[in-house]
């Protein structure tokens, strides 16, 4: 069976190197200029204009124009799914070179796209799991229990306020570095958002990087059983 075009003409375009590292940069979800773009792929502007051009035609890029200047963003959180799941496929190496900090970080917590990714991602949905407030269903999916409507309610997240997508609420999204799932959908997008707000996340200004502030550790400790000793060490 050979694979659909929109696949093919999709994974062209992410397997270039330069437009991989554009993609990467975005994933999560900033607009950012073709300067700042060209920069994290390494290329000139005449190259990055080229290449964000092929991106915008293929669907993967939307573009912002306010005044004079031009800003990208990924078309959607299903590029940035789309991205994480590569990542998370790719062949590993044989022995790795120890993490740069920034890289500590990501791998710790980060956003992906509009959601909480990472080794605490993934501790979340984990805990949000064992206190039986999510159960795994079929199309990479999370049903939400009745028990975990009433803790989100509880937290200040009314469940049944949210939108849920043709995915449903709460979804399933394989993290790259963790190679587990983490919580996404419309849920792990307010989780991420309604953290923010009361203190408990704090996403850095310039990566994907998100530190959990002392509130956010007790919120995490005592509701869904999570803390530092709990996650593994990045190496």
């Amino acid at each position: 069976m050979q694979p659909q075009p929109s696949v093919a003409a999709a994974a062209f375009l992410i397997a270039d190197p330069a437009r991989a590292a554009m993609l990467t940069a975005l994933v999560d979800g900033r607009a950012r200029p073709a300067g700042e773009l060209a920069y994290a792929a390494g290329v000139t502007a005449q190259t990055a204009s080229s290449h964000l051009a092929k991106l915008l035609d293929g669907g993967l890029l939307a573009v912002e124009t306010e005044g004079r200047h031009r800003y990208y963003r990924l078309a959607g959180p299903q590029v940035a799914e789309a991205l994480e799941s590569l990542a998370a496929i790719g062949p590993g190496e044989v022995r790795r070179r120890p993490l740069s900090p920034l890289a500590r970080r990501l791998k710790f917590a980060r956003c992906c796209y509009d959601h909480l990714a990472g080794q605490v991602g993934v501790a979340v949905a984990e805990g949000l799991k064992r206190r039986g407030y999510l159960a795994a269903a079929p199309d990479k999916r999370f049903e939400v229990t009745p028990a975990g409507a009433a803790w989100s309610a509880a937290q200040g997240l009314a469940v049944d306020r949210l939108k849920a997508t043709r995915k449903g609420l709460a979804r399933q999204c394989l993290d790259w570095t963790e190679r587990e799932h983490h919580l996404a959908g419309p849920l792990g997008v307010a989780l991420l958002s309604h953290g923010c707000a009361r203190g408990w996340f704090r996403r850095s200004p310039s990566s994907r990087a998100v530190e959990i502030t002392p509130a956010g550790w007790a919120v995490l400790r005592q509701e869904l059983g999570v803390d530092t000793w709990s996650l593994p060490t990045a190496a």
